[in-house]
């Protein structure tokens, strides 16, 4: 039977990389904290777009898609699924919702996972919502040739209830016990999930999810302003390589997780840092909005778009960011590549 003994944890000694980003991410969150309590009503102008952000991409990692205006008319209440992708991201949406406003109430608790899984597949014609898995899943790898292999077999559906029962009463413990950072613990925790593939789908979606309301919990807010979920899905093949080399032998135990904590500890520093820039460019208020744009694109390397910058200058309106984008062809600053919707800009100093 799997055991999870996070108890071990306490006496190990991590590795300068894993040491950096724990303090790093411990400064940030004091100082998002100080900018939350003093400027809540200009911040929550991130909020809505990092929720469509996250809602697009965690799902678009599992394959599930829509165009971008119909993910935002989902998100904003404004139509009706029209498609199974979209009934899934419906449910997604509402699970997010869930999340955002209720973390302080929701317990990490088997019968709770069970509970947002079934929200989940909500819409969904499919009957697997709020059910743990009845069937032997696996984690299969394609090789370049095409071919493919099976990687990793979870555990079995009989061995799944007490598994995530035990998973969680260990957790709990291991969080009480505050012998090991919870910065640690929580991508531990992750990792042991997606181990069990619980479910019989949904199961990434589900530790995204997971992984927002354990940082929601412990005051690690971020994810509300920042999306997480964009980050991982555009490092994904780091996502998959650092969840491969961390659940190799974690049926008997013997599994590393380091590079799974390494990866996940890398995203939530760099939501920390993408804020502070976005902050910065909210908060000040006598910066025109033709500085605004400029100092953005200061900040980016190789190829932008128009909706780059409008999602990084959350108080500037699409027209505003477009004539700013003439102004500065018109200075030479930067440079215009391809036309219509495949429109991009580099910078030129």
């Amino acid at each position: 039977m799997k055991t999870f003994n996070y108890s071990q944890y306490k006496d190990v000694t991590w590795d300068n990389e894993i040491l950096g980003y724990v303090s790093q991410i411990h400064e940030f969150k004091g100082k998002l904290s100080n900018i939350e309590l003093k400027y809540k009503a200009k911040i929550n102008k991130l909020v809505e777009i990092a929720k469509i952000q996250s809602i697009e991409s965690s799902n678009k990692i599992e394959g599930i898609v829509t165009t971008s205006t119909r993910i935002k008319q989902i998100c904003e209440n404004k139509t009706m699924p029209k498609t199974r992708d979209e009934k899934e991201i419906l449910g997604y949406r509402n699970v997010l919702n869930l999340i955002h406003e209720n973390y302080d109430f929701i317990p990490i608790k088997s019968s709770y996972i069970l509970q947002l899984h079934g929200d989940l597949y909500e819409f969904s014609e499919k009957s697997i919502g709020g059910r743990f898995k009845n069937v032997q899943n696996y984690i299969s790898e394609t090789t370049a040739d095409g071919s493919s292999f099976v990687r990793f077999e979870p555990l079995k559906p009989y061995e799944t209830p007490d598994a995530i029962d035990r998973l969680c009463e260990e957790f709990n413990i291991a969080v009480s016990k505050e012998d090991v950072d919870i910065l640690i613990l929580i991508p531990i925790f992750i990792l042991d999930f997606l181990c069990i593939h619980p479910f019989n789908d949904g199961n990434g979606r589900m530790s995204r999810l997971l992984t927002l309301l354990l940082l929601y919990k412990h005051k690690y807010n971020v994810g509300k302003f920042i999306s997480i979920e964009k980050i991982i899905e555009e490092t994904k093949d780091k996502y998959y390589d650092s969840l491969k080399a961390s659940s190799a032998n974690w049926t008997n135990g013997t599994n590393n997780p380091t590079e799974f904590i390494k990866y996940m500890l890398s995203v939530i520093l760099k939501c920390y840092r993408d804020f502070e820039t976005r902050a910065d460019i909210l908060l000040e208020k006598k910066l025109k909005a033709l500085n605004q744009v400029q100092d953005i694109i200061k900040t980016k390397i190789g190829k932008f778009t128009k909706a780059d910058i409008v999602v990084l200058c959350p108080t500037l309106s699409e027209t505003t960011v477009e004539r700013c984008l003439k102004e500065l062809l018109n200075q030479g600053l930067i440079e215009k590549h391809g036309e219509r919707k495949s429109t991009f800009y580099t910078r030129k100093d």
